[in-house]
C-alpha cells in the first residue's frame, strides 16, 4: 500500500510536471515567427508585429528582445518574423518571408529591414498596411528597408526615382532614405542627446543617458518631422569618449505621420540606431519602449518608470555583415527565458 508521503509526493511531482508544460511555449505553425504572448498590461489585446531581416545591424536579436518586453512587461501579443534560409535557419538579409498576413490584425509594426525584395505576396501585405496608415516604429538600415529593381512594388525601393514616391517607403513613410554614414562603426560610437525643446515629449519620459555603439548616419528628415534628439559622433567607443570636432550634431531619432490611401493618418517613429549592442544600453531600450507604446497610441502608459528591463539572456553579437549566429531557428528564441541568442551556437570567424 503507498504510504501517504509517497502519494503526497508524487502529486507534487504531477503538478510540477503540468505546470512546467502549462507554460511552455505553444510552438508556431509558421517557420519564420516566434510569437510572446502577454497577458497583464496596458497592451491586452493589441497585436505588435516585428520584421527583422538587415544584414548587419543584427536586427534578429534587436526586436525580439524588444518584443519579450512589450509582451511580458506590457501584455501586448508580439509576432515576430525572420527572414530564413532554405534549412529554416535564419538568415538576416535573405528576403524568404512568409505569414506577413498577420498585418492584417496589428495594431504596429516594428521594422528592422535592409534592402528587402520580399515575395510579392508578402510584400502586399506590407502595402496593405501602409495603405490603412498602420503606426510604425523604424530602427536603423530601415530608411533603406526595400531594394526594388522593377515590378509593382518598385515604388517603395530607397531610391525609387519617381515624383510620384521619391525614395521610396524610407523617405516618404520613415522621413528619410539611406543617405551615407556620419561616424566610423567600430571606431566612433554615439552619444544621443534629446532636444531641449522636445524634453516633455512623452518618448522620452526618463530617457537618460543614451550611449550607443553604433557609429552616425547623415539624415535629413522630410519636413513635418519632429526631430526628439540629435547624435554626437564620439572619438571613441566608451560613453566618455571625446566629441569628434569636425562632426556636427545630426539628428538621428524622430516623429512623424503620414496618410493612408483610406485618408487616415499613422504615426511614426524613427532612429537611425539600434544596432545589437545599441539595445544594451538603459535609456535607448527605455526610449525604444516608449517609443513603440506613442506610436500605438498609449502615451498615457508612459510614465517615465514603465519598466525597460530585459526579459531573459540577452546577448548581442558585435555587429557586422556576416557576423550573425548560424543554425538558429525562430522556434529556438520561444518562452521567456531562453537565451537571445545562444552564446553556443556557431558564429562566422
Amino acid at each position: 500500500m503507498t504510504t501517504l508521503p509517497a502519494y503526497l509526493a508524487a502529486l507534487m511531482l504531477l503538478a510540477t510536471s503540468c505546470q512546467v508544460e502549462a507554460q511552455a511555449p505553444e510552438p508556431d505553425d509558421n517557420p519564420h515567427r516566434v510569437t510572446y504572448q502577454g497577458t497583464e498590461g496596458p497592451g491586452v489585446g493589441k497585436h505588435v508585429v516585428f520584421i527583422a531581416g538587415d544584414h548587419e545591424y543584427r536586427s534578429e536579436e534587436v526586436l525580439p528582445a524588444m518584443a519579450r518586453i512589450l509582451a511580458k512587461r506590457y501584455g501586448f501579443t508580439c509576432s515576430v518574423f525572420f527572414t530564413l534560409d532554405g534549412d529554416g535557419y535564419i538568415e538576416p538579409g535573405s528576403s524568404r518571408m512568409m505569414g506577413l498576413e498577420a498585418l492584417e490584425t496589428a495594431d504596429l509594426l516594428v521594422m528592422g529591414l535592409r534592402f528587402q525584395d520580399f515575395p510579392h505576396d508578402e510584400m502586399q501585405h506590407i502595402v496593405d498596411y501602409l495603405d490603412r496608415a498602420g503606426p510604425i516604429v523604424g530602427i536603423r538600415t530601415s530608411t533603406h528597408a526595400f531594394k526594388i529593381d522593377d515590378g509593382p512594388y518598385a515604388r517603395y525601393s530607397y531610391n525609387y526615382a519617381g515624383e510620384d514616391y521619391h525614395l521610396g517607403f524610407g523617405r516618404q513613410v520613415l522621413g528619410e532614405t539611406w543617405a551615407g554614414h556620419y561616424g566610423t562603426n567600430h571606431e566612433q560610437s554615439s552619444r544621443i542627446l534629446a532636444q531641449e525643446s522636445q524634453s516633455g515629449h512623452p518618448i522620452l519620459r526618463g530617457v537618460q543617458d543614451m550611449h550607443v555603439q553604433s557609429g552616425g548616419y547623415e539624415a535629413d528628415p522630410m519636413p513635418g518631422s519632429l526631430v526628439l534628439a540629435v547624435g554626437q559622433v564620439l572619438n571613441g567607443m566608451s560613453a566618455d569618449a571625446p566629441p569628434d570636432p569636425e562632426k556636427e550634431l545630426m539628428p538621428v531619432v524622430w516623429t512623424r505621420s503620414y496618410q493612408g490611401t483610406n485618408g487616415e493618418t499613422g504615426r511614426v517613429f524613427t532612429t537611425t540606431h539600434g544596432a545589437s549592442e545599441d539595445f544594451s544600453n538603459a535609456g535607448f531600450r527605455r526610449m525604444m519602449i516608449n517609443a513603440a507604446l506613442w506610436t500605438a497610441g498609449m502615451e498615457e502608459a508612459i510614465t517615465g518608470e514603465n519598466s525597460a528591463h530585459l526579459v531573459g539572456p540577452y546577448n548581442p553579437v558585435t555587429f557586422s555583415f556576416g557576423g550573425y549566429r548560424r543554425t538558429v531557428r525562430p522556434s529556438d528564441l520561444a518562452g521567456w527565458d531562453t537565451p537571445i541568442m545562444s552564446a553556443t551556437k556557431p558564429t562566422k570567424e
